[in-house]
């Protein structure tokens, strides 16, 4: 008896975790879609709604006024109340957000602090303790999630080595945790990246994904291929900026022994507008309102050599979309049809029938969302814990 009722509960909390999912993934939708795409019951997704509702975990609206054939249906939506934290540091600044359930960026922060971890821990536990008695009083924080720019062992989220940060072997989750009282989960920023374009953003239709980022530390990437993300064995996988680039003009280069992420350069599109630092936004409108022959040529030079790598990775892999973030989206929108044009010529003709490159959707926001992702993760599988 023991044991069958533990199963019951088990498969309460799953199918919990099942609505509260496609409610945060999905967005609001009414309690008659919900069974429709759960393949439960109406009797069993009312009970389960009203268990998320009492938790705290969804809300219900009135249903559409537009619908009046048959019985009208509540509107079932996540709360925005719930929220999981987020930090990327970068080597130009800290970003720290509050990400809602159903992925809206509720609260952000950008500041400049030392990359020692102990700094950015200090000042991610100032953040947090700022927003639970100011802007986010009130809500519940499930918990924490950090996109670091290098690599992260996915079996304990230790980073071994974030090298333009100077972090060597560092358990950043532990010291987060201990700062803040939040459980913290730590993932590469890019993978996370991945994660938030291929749930919420420019990815959300393929389940063949290559997702290259372009911050201030240099290029990582994310893989996701039959909707599953692929880390390699012990999550180091998608380190795209240290492959070695293909330069097929000699007066492209600029390193001689350099990889990818040397020749394709936030810092030297910087340069060539004149500008010692700034957001993404900022340089993509220095960049287009730039007259100067020599900027244009640095544009192009970055997207010929980017074009290669890519083309290598079409190749290889064959997804159905390359999603550029950070930079590497506004090489891509200074001529979005020319880049796969470049692609194409470089790579198989097969594989790039189908072929889109497309700019991150969710802008500034997807490595927030993505980390935020990570720690909703526990809540997602059992609502309950």
């Amino acid at each position: 008896m023991h044991e069958r009722a533990t199963s019951v509960e088990g498969v309460r909390r799953t199918n919990l975790g099942a609505v509260l999912r496609l409610v945060h993934h999905e967005g609001a939708r009414s309690r008659a879609v919900i069974t429709a795409e759960t393949g439960l019951n109406r009797s069993t997704v009312s009970d389960l709604v009203a268990t998320l509702v009492g938790a705290g975990l969804v809300e219900e609206r009135d249903p559409d006024p537009t619908r009046r054939v048959g019985r009208p249906s509540p509107i079932v939506a996540p709360s925005e109340d719930v929220v999981a934290i987020a930090i990327n540091p970068e080597v130009d600044a800290l970003e720290v957000g509050a990400v809602t359930l159903g992925g809206r960026v509720r609260a952000r922060t950008r500041e400049s602090v030392g990359m020692a971890v102990e700094d950015v821990v200090a000042a991610v536990a100032r953040i947090v303790d700022g927003w639970r008695s100011g802007a986010l009083r009130g809500c519940r924080m499930v918990g924490g999630g950090a996109a670091v720019p290098g690599l992260v062992r996915a079996s304990d989220g230790v980073v071994r080595l974030a090298p333009h940060l100077g972090w060597r072997d560092e358990d950043i989750a532990s010291r987060l945790a201990e700062a803040t009282g939040l459980r913290f989960l730590i993932g590469n920023d890019a993978s996370l990246g991945a994660r938030a374009e291929r749930l919420f953003g420019a990815a959300r239709d393929h389940a063949d994904v290559i997702y290259l980022n372009g911050g201030a530390s240099g290029i990582g990437g994310g893989l996701v291929l039959h909707g599953m993300a692929i880390g390699g064995a012990e999550g180091y996988a998608g380190e795209w900026g240290q492959s070695r680039p293909g330069i097929l003009l000699e007066a492209d280069r600029r390193t001689t022994q350099g990889v990818l992420e040397d020749e394709v350069n936030r810092g030297r599109l910087l340069d060539a507008v004149g500008l010692p630092s700034a957001d993404d936004a900022a340089l993509a409108r220095a960049l287009a309102e730039a007259t100067d022959g020599e900027v244009t040529g640095e544009i192009q030079r970055q997207r010929r050599i980017l074009s290669a790598a890519l083309a290598n990775a079409v190749n290889a892999l064959n997804p159905s979309v390359i999603v550029l973030g950070g930079f590497l989206a506004i090489l891509h929108e200074h001529d979005p049809e020319g880049l796969l044009d470049l692609v194409r010529d470089q790579a198989l003709s097969a594989p790039t029938e189908r072929l889109e490159i497309r700019a991150a959707a969710l802008g500034a926001d997807r490595l927030l969302i993505g980390a935020a992702e990570a720690a909703f993760e526990p809540l997602l599988a059992d609502p309950l814990a």
